[in-house]
């Protein structure tokens, strides 16, 4: 029983919608804004909660959350990618809108 439980599971898993698109990640204290792309937001947030309660990889982000704590940062979504492109076009308009919003906001890349 577990392990129709488990295909079961894993069946449902793999039909989730993956929703892709830009975000941000911001600093409150320091006001920095810094501009990512993702193919999955939701992972994409669940992998900044993870980098934040054991520190980041970026060198920058790092600092300020040595300085400022975790609890200073916030994600948020900027854009969604649309659902009808293709593979190489979802990329494709990844890339364009990540550069779009870093100039807007004066952002660095993630």
């Amino acid at each position: 029983m577990e392990s129709a439980r488990r295909k079961a599971a894993t069946a449902a898993y793999r039909e989730t919608k993956r929703q892709g698109g830009i975000y941000a990640v911001r600093c409150a204290a320091t006001g920095e804004a810094r501009v990512g792309r993702s193919g999955d937001l939701a992972a994409q947030r669940n992998s900044l909660d993870f980098q934040l309660r054991h520190g980041p990889n970026n060198a920058a982000m790092r600092a300020a959350w040595a300085a400022h704590g975790a609890e200073s940062f916030s994600f948020e979504a900027l854009e969604a990618a649309p659902d009808a492109l293709t593979p190489a076009g979802r990329a494709d308009f990844l890339k364009r809108r990540a550069l779009h919003w870093r100039e807007v906001l004066r952002a660095a890349p993630i």
